[in-house]
């Protein structure tokens, strides 16, 4: 065979190889003709910064606020978690939460979604992946029951975690999940909540409450100070978190647009703003700023400008950060010295208190005259009319997260028991539930 024939046959060859890879290819290409490419990359990012505020984030941040024979224990929390979630969230979790419900749409999305069904490589979700949705809402779902465990650290057992993480998932997140923005009747209600005020923060603060108030004090308290055993390990954790946070908010525009610009913006500013706030506080109060007041003021920050972010200018970022800063600075204060009430990492004061200071100025701030986006009615809108639907998506979280949140751990309770006992608490839960030690070369801070 010439030449000229071997390069006619290679190029028919790749032409017919071109048509059977170039069919499958070309049929995908049209069923996602509606994909938008740059919004699906901004989401993907997000997803990713958002599972980085839980793994490693919140981990080092929490790890570092409990003692040292504690630490183990809590960076396998969230491990533990965000592996637990995610499969709980491809069984079921997030058909309950953003599935179709039919004539029960306004409350579940039912179980037509069960095992991701009909999730696939050309099935969209507005103008992204459904895969590419399912995931970053995932990471929702994993931060939020991860939170919680702040309200009961270093009292708890393992096995605890996991069946409260399990049931309070399906029970308590899902539905309220889907209630806010899965098309159900909070969201038609015309509730303003961007990036979780009402889902996450609210929620878990309120769970990480009931939970104290269940399980009691951690041994010593109040009489004894408990001091965070590594505060760079914390520094760490919060310097991830404020990172984190942008995709957390920025992400949930769902497009690479000045909506998710200005989230991101707002979002900064708040963090600053709050971390500002608290550490003047406490620089005033008792004569010197602190780095644990300076990072925890920037996280009441962040999670007060969560439900707003979407909807409010740099004015409102600044004043609603300012403000959970001073706020959410009075709450711990008062939770801890006057209430006696051992919220372990003080879940209840920022994120419970910061979620329901955020979710009901954004009422005000997203006022176009101070700066804001407008209301969810439009023109037909005003401040006090938004603002009683915020009150009420607020009254119904507390209530839906209370109340449940004690009927889990009651149950628990009676099954298998929550918290270890006092010699155990006394040992530290590393040895006695994981049987290792964080630091095997020499201990640091209090025992």
């Amino acid at each position: 065979m010439d030449t000229g024939s071997r390069d006619r046959g290679y190029l028919w060859g790749m032409i017919g190889a071109g048509m059977v890879i170039g069919a499958p290819l070309s049929a995908l290409a049209d069923a996602g003709a509606n994909l938008n490419a740059a919004n699906t990359a901004w989401i993907l990012t997000s997803t990713a910064l958002v599972l980085f505020m839980t793994l490693p984030g919140l981990a080092l941040f929490y790890g570092g606020l409990v003692r040292s024979k504690n630490v183990l224990s809590l960076l396998m929390q969230c491990m533990g978690i965000a592996c637990l979630v995610s499969l709980l969230w491809f069984v079921g979790v997030y058909s309950v939460a953003f599935g179709d419900g039919g004539a029960g749409q306004g409350f579940w999305g039912g179980l037509g979604k069960l095992f991701l069904a009909g999730v696939g490589v050309d099935t969209l979700k507005g103008d992204i992946p459904e895969t590419v949705f399912s995931m970053f809402q995932m990471t929702f779902a994993i931060i939020t029951p991860a939170l919680v465990i702040g309200g009961f650290a270093e009292r708890v057992k393992f096995s605890a975690v996991v069946w409260f993480t399990i049931l309070w998932l399906v029970f308590v997140y899902a539905p309220l999940c889907h209630w806010v923005w899965g098309n159900g009747w909070l969201q038609a209600m015309g509730v303003m909540d961007f990036a979780g005020g009402t889902v996450v923060h609210i929620n878990a603060g309120i769970a990480s409450l009931v939970a104290a108030l269940m399980l009691g004090a951690r041994k010593g308290f109040p009489n004894t100070l408990i001091m965070p055993h590594n505060m760079t390990m914390t520094f760490s954790g919060a310097g991830m978190l404020w990172v984190g946070w942008f995709g957390f908010n920025g992400g949930s525009a769902l497009a690479a647009n000045g909506s998710a610009g200005m989230a991101i913006l707002v979002t900064h500013l708040a963090a600053a703003a709050g971390a500002l706030a608290w550490v003047t506080m406490e620089w005033t109060r008792h004569g010197k700023p602190s780095v644990l007041g300076i990072v925890t003021g920037m996280v009441a920050g962040l999670g007060t400008i969560t439900p707003a972010s979407g909807f409010v200018g740099p004015v409102g970022g600044v004043v609603i950060g300012a403000i959970a800063g001073v706020v959410c600075y009075f709450a711990t204060m008062t939770l801890k010295q006057k209430l006696k009430i051992d919220d372990s990492l003080d879940v209840f004061p920022v994120h419970g208190v910061g979620g329901i200071l955020g979710t009901l100025l954004t009422a005000v701030f997203a006022a176009p005259g101070l700066g804001g986006l407008g209301y969810a009615g439009g023109a037909n809108a005003g401040m006090a009319k938004q603002f009683m639907v915020q009150a009420i998506a607020v009254v119904v979280t507390i209530a839906w997260s209370a109340g449940l949140s004690y009927v889990i751990f009651k149950l628990l309770d009676a099954m298998i028991g929550v918290r270890v006992t006092k010699d155990q608490e006394s040992e530290g839960l590393d040895l006695v539930l994981h049987d290792e030690k964080g630091y095997n070369m020499m201990e640091y801070g209090p025992q």
